[in-house]
């Protein structure tokens, strides 16, 4: 009897050939998604456009810009993520150069920064970190005025998951932003954007956010700590102190030390101070940990 020969492909016939062409149309279709769509990672085509990354300060203004905000708006809402990246570069050279025609779509731009910085893209994403940097650097205290609350608390924290992924160049864009966001923004209403954030689920962005609100708290006076609340940042730097992350717990114990300062700035007897306020506003064992930050 003949043998058949071993063979690990099944045969190739018409009718399966049909089949393979249909589960392939089908996986094209599932995975295929407009540059918009942050839920699917679309397939690179081939020959995929090169982005260039440009840095602030070799943005350039643009000509006529009246006539070109409309267009800003069309390209940034582009399935066209290129097109996307285009348009964000064109935001902030708007956003540099010419801020005031950005005014009346600010909210807009922000929601086309969250939409962006959740697309697979990195191009795609990374380009929008740096738009949302420029659009901190010219707007500073007015975004907080000018945007919906909703609007700026998404933005922070999409920054605060980028600042915390695997990715590197992206993290490190992340950060410069949150960075740029800091320094431009006014410490008091900033931090009471972070505090929303301080016991978030993940300990990474718990950490990334710990680090902005320590340099918030660093930069505030006397009277903007009382008004945020002294005994709400020691409670803020007790709930972090023992958090898994080094940057956390160095970030609690920067908060510590600034409201330390600010509490027994005029006393005399400043450890005593420092102990009894601790003892009046933090749980026994939080109180001991807290009170020895400032000798240490």
């Amino acid at each position: 009897m003949a043998l058949r020969p071993i063979d690990n492909a099944l045969p190739t016939t018409p009718d399966r050939l049909k089949k393979q062409t249909k589960v392939a149309v089908s996986i094209q279709k599932q995975s295929g998604c407009g540059v918009n769509d942050e839920n699917n990672a679309p397939l690179p085509p081939s020959g995929d456009a090169t982005i260039d990354y440009i840095i602030s300060e070799n943005l350039k203004p643009i000509s006529d810009p009246e006539s070109k905000i409309q267009s800003l708006i069309e390209g940034l809402y582009s399935k066209d993520w290129a097109k996307v990246c285009e348009s964000l570069n064109n935001a902030r050279r708007f956003a540099l150069f010419h801020s005031s025609l950005l005014l009346p779509v600010l909210d807009k731009i922000m929601l086309v920064l969250v939409k962006a910085m959740k697309n697979p893209r990195s191009a795609l994403c990374k380009t929008s970190i740096m738009a949302s940097s420029d659009i901190f650097n010219a707007f500073g205290d007015k975004l907080l005025e000018l945007s919906t609350s909703d609007a700026f608390v998404n933005l922070l924290l999409q920054l605060l998951l980028k600042a915390s992924q695997d990715k590197k160049f992206v993290c490190e864009e992340a950060d410069r932003a949150l960075t740029s966001m800091v320094g431009s923004i006014a410490p008091l209403p900033l931090l009471h954007q972070l505090h929303v954030y301080v016991s978030h689920a993940n300990l990474r962005i718990r950490a990334k956010n710990a680090v902005s609100a320590s340099k918030c708290v660093s930069k505030m006076g006397i009277e903007e700590m009382e008004e945020f609340g002294l005994a709400k940042l020691v409670q803020m730097a007790a709930d972090l102190l023992n958090d898994r992350l080094p940057e956390a717990r160095d970030a609690a114990r920067s908060i510590v030390i600034s409201t330390y300062e600010a509490r027994t700035k005029n006393e005399e007897q400043k450890l005593e101070t420092w102990q009894s306020f601790c003892q009046s506003n933090l749980p026994p064992v939080h109180a001991l940990a807290i009170v020895k930050i400032p000798s240490q």
